[in-house]
């Protein structure tokens, strides 16, 4: 017979941010009765999260140091006409190290995988199965809503954890390797030194379709470890995903495509970087507004992070007309310019970009001078940026 599962907090989907929100309500608010139900075998699925040191202000690494797996305390990049190494940590985090502290913190009950949710209001969310969890408030971290309501060109990429049969050359992350060939818009290859033997490589393109060919991608990857000397003993995992690059769109109308008057968090609020397309600096966010909320009531969940994803949203056109700039401006096999004059300025500048943070002089010093894509076209692009 369908169950009626009673609870205080419904955390619909299991990946990173409602992975977050259920473990800064349990360790802030461990009186709280939480559920966090995902349809998958596993919270956070299939997946690496990387960030940067300044990407979580102090007060909030509670949350994050029991997760990182990995960490470094600088990284390279490199362009054909420029290439260095940035002295800022960088840290990652992968989906099934996530998944062993959540189950290791939260009770036995509170994490329902394999459990698909088929609907979800205010305060109740529907099963597949016929039961039905009735919460004095549900957050709805399942993914994103309707991209139509934005204009987006698209991050899309294929990932490979390689084991070798002898150590690689790689002396802390590549974040970005643009030096390989130009392909499908901005292309550069990303790579993580896990051990001496072992390597994350992900091939990456900013790219004006979502259309992805993992199996491409993948022979790609393969022929980038040749070119290193590096020996494949065998590939330990693989993971895809196509990412939306925000150029414009209506905040309003992707909120409630997502579900009018529910609560929302991740993606599926809007919570991503527009430009790199990056969750978890918002994640652990919102992540700590929730556990600090007073009422966590459905009504009360949805007013808080529809607000702060509004306001976020609204701080973030700048980003949105770069990200215009990047798609229209700039030809697709020249992209590349764009991030290889970006990475040349103040580390600082660098870091507060990506933590969504840029300051006023930090803009106008991104935008100034000679840019690195005809003039007409990057004027075209700003005026043509919308909302």
């Amino acid at each position: 017979m369908p169950a009626t599962i009673n609870c205080d907090v419904a955390i619909v989907g299991g990946g990173l941010a409602g992975g977050l929100i259920a473990l800064a309500l349990r360790r802030k608010r461990p009186d709280c009765d939480v559920r966090i139900v995902e349809g998958g075998g596993r919270i956070g699925g299939n997946h690496l999260w990387s960030f940067f040191a300044s990407d979580v202000v102090p007060a909030d690494r509670w949350l994050t140091a029991p997760l990182v797996g990995h960490g470094w305390r600088s990284y390279d990049v490199a362009f054909p006409a420029v290439s260095r190494t940035l002295g800022t940590g960088y840290y990652s985090i992968e989906s099934r190290r996530l998944d062993q502290v959540v189950r290791a913190e939260l009770p036995e009950q509170a994490v329902m995988t394999r459990r698909k949710v088929l609907a979800a209001s205010p305060t109740a969310a529907v099963l597949a199965d016929g039961d039905r969890i009735e919460a004095k408030g549900v957050i709805d971290c399942r993914g994103p809503a309707d991209l139509a309501a934005l204009e987006c060109g698209w991050q899309k990429f294929h990932g490979c954890e390689l084991q070798l049969a002898a150590p690689h050359d790689l002396a802390r992350p590549m974040i970005m390797d643009a030096t390989v060939e130009q392909l499908d818009g901005y292309r550069f290859v990303y790579a993580l030194p896990f051990s001496p033997t072992c390597a994350f490589v992900e091939d990456t393109y900013y790219s004006d379709t979502p259309d992805l060919d993992s199996a491409t991608l993948g022979n790609r990857i393969g022929g980038y470890a040749q070119s290193r000397n590096w020996q494949l003993d065998h590939v330990v995992r693989e993971e895809s995903g196509v990412l939306p690059v925000v150029m414009g769109g209506s905040f309003t109308d992707y909120w409630q495509a997502g579900g009018n008057k529910v609560a929302k968090a991740g993606s599926r609020a809007g919570l991503f970087h527009p430009l790199t397309s990056y969750t978890l600096p918002d994640a652990v966010r919102t992540a700590t507004l929730v556990a600090a909320a007073s009422d966590l009531s459905g009504a009360a969940l949805h007013r808080l992070l529809h607000d702060f994803a509004r306001s976020t949203w609204r701080r973030r056109r700048f980003y949105r007309m770069l990200a215009a700039m990047l798609f229209k401006a700039a030809e697709p096999e020249e992209r590349y310019r764009v991030l290889q004059r970006f990475y040349q300025l103040d580390p600082g500048l660098i870091g507060r970009f990506y933590a969504g943070h840029s300051t006023l002089f930090d803009r106008l010093r991104i935008v100034s001078g000679k840019p690195p894509v005809p003039l007409g076209k990057a004027v075209s692009a700003i005026l043509g940026a919308s909302r």
